[in-house]
């Protein structure tokens, strides 16, 4: 047998190893993104960052959940992301309790899990938010502190009463009213609207029909302060009833021009699904994450590392000054 020379040897070593990275690399991720629910504007501008990360970055991502808000509906869209052996399961909780047990499951699988407005969850690699819960709920009730003079009951508003982040925003709110204003009260428990405008409609009209010297009220669903805003003009509260919280321009901006709803805040869907997507394959591809990271996405370039949790610095404030901002006509 022909002996091989010690270059030849090494060029075939080489290639060999070339070969072995080229069959075991693995960059073609397969990427679900799991909102609360697929028929609502938040989440559909969502899809819509969702669609333009894989325009722009090719990677092979993709949209999928319940129609509705519902705990079991969105466990048995991961159930099944499960068996399709994605690599990555991005998922905003609708209930985190509900979620729990079947993102135990996917992880087990090899599966990694990125959620966003989860905070506290546990079967997760990391949850991603878009600004730090505390700060943004004692942001609010520092708006109703003001437009209130510190006088008068308010009422709190949640999407789900097991929503991690809707749940911060008030408890953060009502502990700065405690402090800040000892002259409020909180009216009543939090109300469960399950993200839906009707349902905030007919409960905040129920409310103010029981107690029509209700001050302010803080929404958390991004529906939340458009049907309270319809109830408190139907009742003919407008301007005496201040309406802060969490919506978009599209659903809540017809409002706030009317001065219905003095402020509405937010942070867009898009680019936290964008973040979402970009930092799964950060931890897919085994990249360390510590503050400081970067995942090149407006609001997302300097995440600080709490735990599991990375926060970035990206929430808006919209009043009548600059409602009509074509930047935030989404």
């Amino acid at each position: 047998m022909k002996k091989l020379s010690v270059f030849t040897f090494v060029v075939l070593l080489v290639v060999l190893m070339i070969s072995s990275v080229t069959v075991f690399a693995k960059d073609d991720y397969t990427i679900a993104v799991v909102p609360k629910m697929t028929s609502i504007a938040w989440f559909q501008r969502m899809e819509v960052g969702v669609n333009d990360y894989v325009k722009e970055t090719g990677v092979d991502a993709f949209y999928t959940g319940p129609s509705e808000g519902d705990g079991a509906l969105q466990a048995q869209v991961i159930e099944d992301l499960i068996a399709q052996g994605v690599d990555a399961i991005c998922v905003v909780p609708f209930s985190t309790e509900a979620l729990e047990p079947v993102l135990k499951k996917a992880r087990e699988a090899g599966i990694v899990v990125i959620s966003h407005e989860a905070a506290g969850m546990e079967n997760i690699d990391y949850d991603i938010e878009a600004f730090d819960n505390s700060a943004y709920g004692r942001h609010f009730m520092e708006r109703i502190g003001e437009l209130t003079g510190g006088e008068g009951e308010y009422v709190l508003e949640v999407g789900s009463l097991t929503s991690a982040s809707h749940n911060q925003w008030v408890d953060s709110a009502k502990a700065l009213q405690e402090e800040k204003f000892p002259k409020m009260k909180q009216y009543g428990d939090k109300i469960e609207t399950k993200d839906d405008q009707s349902i905030s409609y007919e409960k905040i009209k129920e409310v103010l029909t029981a107690n029509p010297n209700i001050a302010a009220i803080q929404g958390s669903a991004m529906a939340d302060v458009a049907g309270a805003a319809l109830a408190v003009e139907e009742l003919g509260l407008a301007g005496k009833v201040k309406i802060v919280g969490t919506s978009l321009v599209s659903v809540s901006g017809k409002y706030v021009r009317e001065g219905t709803i003095d402020m509405i805040s937010f942070w867009d869907p898009a680019l936290a699904g964008k973040a979402m997507i970009a930092l799964a394959q950060k931890v897919l591809d085994g990249e360390k994450i510590e503050s400081g990271l970067d995942l090149g996405i407006e609001g997302y370039t300097n995440l600080t590392l709490d735990g599991k949790v990375l926060t970035g610095q990206a929430w808006v404030d919209v009043t009548k000054d600059n409602v009509d901002d074509p930047a935030y006509n989404f």
